[in-house]
């Protein structure tokens, strides 16, 4: 069956939703709303939908199915809570939001009002991702040794003066949330809670630009066993160079590399090398930065999917409060100075 999808926020990544909505064969995008009215009308004319003047307005149209919330980070419990407060489906971009709280809240307004909440992890589906865990799913790799992540993107003025909520604390949120909480989902989704967190962040070369750190290096380890460290900046020169994983285990050796965890950099194991990888989707490129995958095809067909009752939910709201979380356990283990 059909499913309508309507759109809050008509930014940057609103654009990747809309097409890969209206690709798929079961989905069609029928309005929009932003708090920004031209920018609403433009986004609207441009793919022509309708234009809600307001979210209120939005949320009484009976034949939308669910709404894609596409607005900058530290809206999106909010609005979230409203669309399902309202009976409709609800796919969040990343991050589910920024506090705790706010993600527990959205979790059980979920279960409340029987709707299924959607969080964009779109990592997920890259091939070598998905390769390492089946391998971890059938116990190939044996115990979980250590696993050290390396998050090297560059981040430029242009970049955050495009928009006057990014580098803000209330709206961002952090560089975690922005930048790397793919990779901290990543983590989460192969191996699970951690604790004993300790970690160190410097605002090493944003400082007129961001309210919070560009840079930070973690170490904690594993409830289910292992040590790992997480190092991460946005200070690269001109340029992302590394988005990777690297796992030590009792069979094997795996470095998911690349820029954006979309190759297989080193493995050496006991019989069971990943082979005939996939070539993954091309980053999201916006001109003067790249983001992660871009894999928001994969993410509507699932929502779709789900909705047809022919699939699970690739990340649940459970899973997105467990990556806020997680994000949370990480700036919580800062050192005092």
């Amino acid at each position: 069956m059909k499913k309508k999808f309507a759109l809050i926020g008509c930014g940057h990544i609103a654009h990747r939703h809309v097409t890969h909505i209206n690709n798929h064969d079961l989905g069609v995008l029928v309005g929009v709303y932003d708090i920004d009215e031209q920018v609403a009308a433009n986004f609207a004319m441009k793919y022509g939908v309708k234009n809600f003047s307001s979210l209120p307005e939005l949320l009484k149209d009976a034949s939308i199915d669910v709404v894609n919330v596409c607005t900058p980070n530290g809206t999106h419990s909010k609005i979230a809570m409203h669309i399902m407060e309202a009976g409709k489906h609800v796919v969040v971009e990343k991050p589910m939001s920024i506090t705790s709280q706010s993600a527990w809240e959205m979790e059980e307004v979920s279960k409340s009002k029987g709707v299924k909440m959607f969080v964009v992890k779109q990592n997920r589906y890259n091939p070598p991702v998905k390769a390492v865990k089946d391998l971890i799913d059938q116990n190939k790799l044996g115990a979980t040794l250590m696993v050290s992540v390396n998050c090297y993107w560059n981040r430029n003025a242009n970049y955050y003066k495009q928009s006057p909520w990014r580098g803000t604390k209330e709206l961002d949120g952090g560089t975690l949330y922005t930048q790397f909480s793919h990779f901290v989902d990543i983590l989460f989704y192969l191996f699970g809670e951690i604790e004993n967190v300790s970690g160190v962040t410097r605002n090493v070369s944003h400082q007129e630009l961001i309210e919070f750190e560009d840079s930070g290096t973690f170490s904690f380890e594993f409830k289910k066993g292992g040590i790992g460290n997480l190092v991460f900046t946005t200070s690269a020169y001109k340029q992302n160079m590394e988005g990777s994983i690297t796992i030590f285990s009792d069979n094997a050796t795996i470095k998911i590399g690349g820029k954006y965890l979309n190759t297989i950099d080193y493995q050496v194991t006991d019989g069971f090398d990943i082979k005939d990888i996939p070539i993954s989707s091309p980053s999201n490129n916006y001109g003067f930065y790249e983001g992660s995958m871009s894999n928001h095809d994969k993410v509507i067909n699932n929502v779709i999917e789900v909705l047809n009752d022919r699939a699970e939910i690739m990340t649940s709201a459970k899973e997105g409060r467990k990556v806020v979380e997680m994000i949370d356990q990480l700036y919580a283990g800062i050192k005092k100075e």
